[in-house]
């Protein structure tokens, strides 16, 4: 019996999807992997993954098992490493991150990542859902705001701030709200995944209902509605960074908004950060420092352009 054989088997297919691709690369054979991830079932008393023609995704017991396995065979493979004097980072690392963080920062430096650790692969979970690192086998996850759950520890990569943004064509037409108790008069762009509810907005004075006729579960379509004239949204002020300077986008209530707060790379405490995890996080910080927005100053369309809104009444 090769219990480690088995476990590489199941963690390989969890990753890639394929038996044949684990086959291919463990070079045993497409039917030894079926042959071992169902032995390794048999052993363990439960299924570890649902298989039909399309898809093969794991149970709720095969996600619980891959992450820990996962964890099992990085320290074995960091430990093999350091016997052998090998200090380069290695293996799969698997990062999950809102889909505008990945999309519009992370992937078009990700060549540079690659060219620097050759050794290193990227599985990059692209989506604004909660992700549950720990039953999904995530290494690191990119979040907004304080960090609560004791149970992870977090690197600040980042500084960003949420403000109120429209358009100038939007606010020429219906207006500018002076506080925030105006906007229960203005289409407001719902971003329907927001931390702590998504009928209310946060401002220093407190919490205020918000309503309007369009509502999305991404904030890349939050922004593109902004640009579209649809209404005002709240959004992370790096994404609008562009337009805050072209003045095709501005910035309102802003001497009521909330101060910036730390953009964290979390990961389970429980666990100990391999190395292709701790040159990512080194990465991040210094992709995000460049970042109009994520940089730790303030944007507002007051700053960036010499017209104000005063311009528009």
């Amino acid at each position: 019996m090769n219990k480690l054989l088995w476990i590489e088997c199941f963690v390989r297919s969890v990753e890639t999807g394929s038996f044949s691709l684990v086959a291919k690369e463990m070079q045993i054979g497409q039917p030894n992997v079926s042959r071992h991830i169902a032995s390794l079932e048999k052993l363990l008393g439960t299924r570890l993954l649902h298989r039909s023609t399309r898809q093969m995704l794991p149970t709720a017991d095969g996600q619980r098992y891959y992450a820990q396995a996962r964890h099992a065979l990085d320290v074995l493979m960091e430990a093999d490493s350091d016997m052998r004097g090998q200090q380069d980072p290695h293996g799969l690392l698997r990062v999950a991150c809102p889909e505008s963080v990945g999309s519009d920062i992370i992937l078009p430096a990700l060549p540079r990542f690659l060219d620097s650790y050759p050794s290193v692969d990227v599985d990059l979970c692209l989506s604004d859902e909660y992700v549950d690192l720990v039953a999904q086998g995530i290494d690191i996850a990119i979040r907004g705001g304080t960090l609560k759950d004791s149970a992870f520890r977090a690197r600040r990569v980042g500084t960003s701030q949420r403000v109120c943004v429209a358009s100038a064509a939007y606010l020429q037409k219906k207006g500018i709200p002076e506080q925030p108790e105006d906007l229960v008069r203005h289409e407001c762009i719902i971003y329907t995944l927001l931390a702590g509810g998504n009928k209310t907005w946060p401002f220093k004075q407190g919490e205020f209902n918000v309503g309007g006729r369009v509502r999305l579960n991404n904030l890349n379509g939050v922004r593109q509605a902004v640009l579209q004239d649809l209404g005002i949204a709240y959004l992370p002020s790096w994404m609008v960074a562009a337009e805050l300077a072209s003045g095709r986008v501005r910035t309102v209530l802003d001497t009521h908004s909330l101060g910036s707060s730390p953009v964290n790379a979390l990961y389970p405490a429980q666990k100990t950060l391999p190395k292709r995890a701790s040159v990512f996080l080194d990465f991040l910080v210094e992709l995000f420092s460049a970042v109009p927005g994520l940089d730790g100053v303030a944007l507002s369309s007051r700053e960036l352009v010499h017209s104000s809104l005063e311009e528009l009444r």
